[in-house]
């Protein structure tokens, strides 16, 4: 089979966030908000968002999501298929090294993908801080020039190493886990049904809500401006939390104790709903696209 280029993997992931962006403007949207403001319903929060801005508005920051994913995914997917590749030489590779190659390339894409996951977030959460306060970013460029521009090229760092970890456990635990259920249901009948799975669309829809589930083992917090991008709260429920820090001098530790004595362990659950219903739709459409897309490019290539 032909070598499949190295972005392909950042398309797949492009086309998956132009159906699922609305519910990741939702969640930013629910998890910016300070501890003063009543905490508003997944449904409510696009309701408002609709009224208030148009069809147009639940798609408020798809240019920054999209940049997200042609850096981020684009380096995560094309370094893991990479890595992967140069493992099979000597044989199909054990299900740990998988998970450590996705591990190492998931690191990767967090650290490309971080400058655009700053400007998503701003973009996207811009229309709930005062007018005075807000970004005006009219687009994913022209919000990392304004960054360079008013915070220098360290502006671009915020909350790298932390953003970075979630990367490196989110991509094991997605892209590492699809290849290990798609090679299972590939080698194992379905019991009860007496069902093999074959290499086509079937499968991969199966394998990709399999390692969906997955990521709902992941737990974290981001403030609302990535500061400090993600930090991973294992054995918690999926939420992932933008608080208002003002100080530069912050740390993940910090932010969680600031936000339980604020807003109570309930904090943790900000934008809960979104997150989980977003997370497998997007999971399930990345693989599909991605796998689709490797088995045109080689259809193409071989003629």
């Amino acid at each position: 089979m032909p070598t499949c280029p190295f972005w392909l993997g950042g398309v797949a992931a492009s086309m998956a966030a132009c159906f699922t962006h609305p519910l990741d403007l939702t969640k930013v949207r629910m998890q910016t908000l300070g501890p003063s403001v009543p905490r508003p319903s997944m449904l409510g929060t696009i309701r408002t968002s609709f009224l208030e801005e148009g069809l147009r508005g639940i798609y408020t920051g798809l240019s920054a999501a999209l940049l997200r994913q042609m850096t981020y995914s684009l380096v995560r997917l094309g370094s893991y298929e990479e890595m992967k590749r140069c493992m099979s030489k000597d044989g199909q590779p054990s299900t740990g090294k998988l998970l450590l190659a996705a591990g190492a390339a998931g690191g990767l894409g967090g650290v490309a993908g971080n400058p655009a996951d700053i400007v998503l977030v701003r973009m996207t959460s811009d229309s709930l801080r005062p007018p005075e306060q807000r970004y005006g970013y009219r687009n994913a460029l022209s919000g990392l020039v304004c960054i360079v521009k008013n915070e220098g090229v360290k502006g671009l760092t915020r909350g790298l190493g932390t953003n970075t970890t979630r990367a490196v456990l989110m991509n094991a635990s997605q892209v590492g886990s699809y290849d290990f259920f798609k090679a299972t249901l590939l080698r194992h009948r379905i019991p009860f049904a007496d069902y093999q799975f074959h290499d086509g669309v079937f499968l991969h829809i199966a394998a990709s809500l399999a390692a969906g589930t997955c990521l709902f083992a992941r737990r974290c917090f981001k403030n609302k401006d990535n500061e400090l991008g993600e930090f991973l709260l294992p054995c918690i429920f999926n939420s992932v939390l933008m608080l208002p820090l003002k100080s530069e001098n912050t740390s993940p530790l910090r932010v969680l104790v600031k936000s339980v004595r604020e807003e109570g362990v309930m904090f943790m659950f900000k934008g809960w709903t979104p997150a989980f219903m977003r997370l497998g739709p997007n999971t399930i459409l990345m693989f599909v696209f991605f796998e689709q897309l490797k088995r045109g490019w080689s259809y193409f290539a071989d003629l």
